[in-house]
């Protein structure tokens, strides 16, 4: 709103005040994101933390064993709110609302928020350990998928830009759509022709031609039938992406600060991604996808890391809230969202390799105990408890120690994701 604002101040009333020029830079908008909702989260944070525990909207703790959890029980949850105020209030303030993915991006964090909070109320207010049937949960993040899917498959301002050399179409095929043809300079002051094109494509990582089209995989059910399968896997495999991250989210927070810190590490990587891919200068030079007005994303990524890096103020161990499946389904929502935006999804084994391990730790488990007690007739175990993390609790590490741990490999998965752009 306030970009807005600066808009009509200087355009249409002509006013030039001190200070309001910053206002066309998306640095500047990226910083002030990332600084109001640090304060948001940590201002907010402390009067929610004294409503929550006033009204005992606390944590019911289920007996597993696992060293100081007696001392958890009672500590208030549905912290959440926190994190979905702290991205949203700087992105409306700061992004132009209008971007196509912001809106997305907005729907994608109140959506999953709003599925989270009927998890959060139904454990709390209505006593019921088991919270939403997890049916609701699948629907919910279904869903979404579609909304997503959709939205980047058929909307018109969803396009990547190729430059037109030589006079050669852009359009490798009929699945492609021909948007409009734009002029660029480059440093020097020469023009070039760049085409946006509407396109299912995504970036194929450790390859040079590193563009991967979905009507690829809609071939295989034959030539013909290309432009009506490919919107059909797409969504299809946008639905799986935003299932299984939101849940991986879901499944790592079951420690202090270690689901929220994994985020925040996720969070950075993407908003290099975002910022890299948005400006066609760099994404020339790095030889990556160049998808125009995607820099603008950038603002909602800035408060997102913001506002997890803020909760983490109150949610490091010994954590004072927990966010609940408010702010765990809306994490995950909220990055596997963004990583389709910039058309990254497929490093989210690398980039998310936390919520990966930590949800293939859970399948095996499981798998494995069915399997052994069908055939032995009692079931055995891979790990001592899964997720992962509590397999380490188990073998008697302090959780504290876990989570560094966890965030180092966060760390190095995204500087190796973000390496990949040169690696082709």
């Amino acid at each position: 709103m306030l970009y807005y604002l600066y808009k009509y101040l200087h355009d249409t009333l002509h006013l030039k005040l001190a200070g309001m020029g910053l206002f066309n830079f998306i640095t500047f908008r990226v910083a002030m994101a990332i600084i109001l909702s640090l304060v948001i989260s940590m201002l907010l944070g402390k009067r929610l933390i004294e409503f929550l525990r006033r009204k005992q909207i606390g944590e019911t703790i289920r007996d597993l064993g696992l060293a100081g959890e007696t001392q958890k029980k009672g500590t208030p949850t549905m912290g959440g709110l926190i994190i979905i105020s702290a991205i949203l209030i700087p992105t409306l303030l700061f992004a132009r609302v209008a971007n196509v993915y912001i809106v997305l991006m907005i729907v994608s964090t109140i959506w999953l928020g709003l599925i989270g909070f009927l998890d959060d109320y139904i454990k709390v207010f209505k006593k019921n350990k088991e919270g939403l049937a997890g049916r609701f949960k699948i629907i919910g993040q279904v869903g979404l998928g579609i909304i997503v899917g959709l939205t980047m498959y058929y909307n018109d301002n969803v396009v990547i830009s190729r430059e037109i050399k030589d006079g050669k179409s852009p359009v490798y095929n009929e699945a492609e759509k021909f948007e409009r043809e734009v002029i660029r300079k480059d440093d020097v002051g020469r023009d070039h022709k760049f085409a946006n094109v509407r396109t299912a494509t995504t970036t194929l990582p450790f390859i040079k031609t590193h563009e991967f089209r979905y009507e690829k995989i809609a071939a295989i059910f034959g030539e013909k039938n290309i432009a009506i399968t490919t919107p059909i896997i797409y969504v299809l495999g946008v639905i799986i992406i935003i299932t299984a991250v939101s849940n991986g989210a879901n499944i790592t927070d079951g420690i202090d600060g270690l689901a929220t810190g994994v985020s925040a590490i996720v969070g950075i990587c993407l908003g290099v991604f975002s910022y890299i891919s948005g400006n066609y200068i760099f994404a020339g030079y790095l030889n990556i996808m160049d998808i125009p007005n995607l820099g603008e994303l950038s603002i909602f990524i800035g408060a997102f890391v913001g506002a997890c890096v803020g909760f983490l103020w109150y949610n490091a161990y010994p954590a004072q809230v927990f966010m609940g499946d408010t702010g765990s389904l809306a994490l995950g929502g909220i990055i596997a969202s963004l990583a389709i935006i910039v058309r990254k999804e497929l490093l989210i084994p690398i980039m998310c390799g936390i919520f990966l391990v930590e949800n293939v730790s859970v399948m095996l488990q499981v798998w494995y105990f069915k399997r052994t007690k069908k055939k032995y007739g009692e079931g055995r175990r891979i790990f001592k408890m899964a997720p992962l993390h509590h397999h380490y609790q188990k073998l008697g590490y302090h959780e504290a120690k876990i989570v560094t741990r966890f965030w180092i490999i966060g760390i190095i998965l995204a500087i190796m994701s973000i390496v990949t752009l040169k690696l082709q």
